[in-house]
């Protein structure tokens, strides 16, 4: 597009979901409780790892680190998602906006990273149990989280820089309720080929990387558990993996829609949809999913809570 004799835009303002108000109210009471109960159980994971000795292995140190970034990843859209359900007009500056997006893409690739070695991780205590401590030592561990999270916020550096350099001069409305890639690229008055093609190519290759990587290691943890002679031992198995799965499922299912598609055939209310399931639903479903279905982590939770118990009873005598 053709910027001359237009004048710069400044900031954006989120469309939302809808414009009845009754609707938006139903939405924001909804989303604020997803939300609050989403804080609340991924802050309780991290809580229960720190402070159980027994949980502080591998494998909880990156539920605790999943968690972590679930907090996050939610806040970096769901305060704007809930301001656009009480009030008529939500504004961003350009700038806050482009930060909304490093930071939203950067936590995506950093679950996508940390999901895979979450599974590679599950690999290893299943499929070569006898030298699981050696391969994932705690070292091996703490580099592997630090890791994930190092190229997460690599990935999506170079398509943000080129986008700070675009131009936007109208119109300045996003039909969206946070900064997604695609309705950034339609408001700007530059030509996106380049950066369009960039992040495609990035958002693609994190995706579809991490996870082929986690199918390939839940593909080897299935025909290592079916040779499994005992039922116990497969059902233990089998247990301990589930809860994984269903958290990989969930969120590669939205966000391989969402992103791993030619630019071109973006719908922006489906587009607005998906995104509530990969920014607000999965999180919750996580601390669900691991604290429902994992033994050790509800055994954990119990020892507080007798903890605090015979500390109220002490100080009541």
């Amino acid at each position: 597009m053709d910027g001359t004799n237009q004048t710069a835009v400044t900031e954006f303002i989120f469309l939302g979901f809808s414009s009845v108000l009754y609707l938006r109210l139903t939405l924001f009471v909804i989303f604020l409780t997803v939300y609050l109960l989403s804080l609340m159980g991924n802050t309780l994971i991290i809580f229960i790892v720190l402070t159980d000795v027994a949980l502080q292995t591998p494998m909880y140190i990156f539920l605790g680190n999943l968690s972590f970034l679930e907090i996050w990843y939610t806040t970096a859209t769901v305060p704007k998602l809930l301001a656009t359900c009480l009030a008529q007009v939500v504004t961003i500056s350009v700038f806050g906006c482009i930060t909304q997006y490093y930071f939203f893409f950067s936590m995506g690739a950093t679950e996508c990273i940390l999901l895979a070695v979450m599974a590679y991780d599950r690999y290893l205590a299943i499929c070569s149990p006898l030298r699981y401590s050696v391969l994932m030592s705690l070292r091996v561990c703490l580099q592997f989280s630090a890791g994930s999270w190092i190229g997460g916020f690599i990935a999506p550096l170079l398509p943000t820089i080129l986008i700070s350099h675009l131009s936007f001069c109208g119109p300045q409305k996003i039909n969206h309720f946070f900064c997604d890639s695609d309705p950034i690229f339609k408001l700007s008055c530059s030509d996106t080929f380049l950066v369009e093609a960039l992040g495609y190519t990035c958002t693609s290759v994190v995706i579809l990387s991490s996870f082929l990587l986690t199918m390939f290691s839940y593909g080897y943890i299935v025909v290592t558990i079916i040779k499994l002679s005992s039922q116990k031992a497969q059902r233990k198995a089998f247990s301990t993996c589930a809860s994984h799965l269903t958290v990989v499922t969930i969120y590669y299912g939205t966000i391989i829609f969402a992103y791993v598609r030619p630019p071109a055939k973006y719908n922006f209310t489906i587009g607005k949809v998906i995104s509530v399931f990969y920014c607000v639903v999965t999180p919750l479903v996580n601390p669900l999913i691991y604290t429902l279905r994992n033994k050790d982590v509800k055994k954990a939770f119990r020892k507080i809570l007798t903890r605090k118990r015979l500390l109220l009873t002490r100080k009541m005598q």
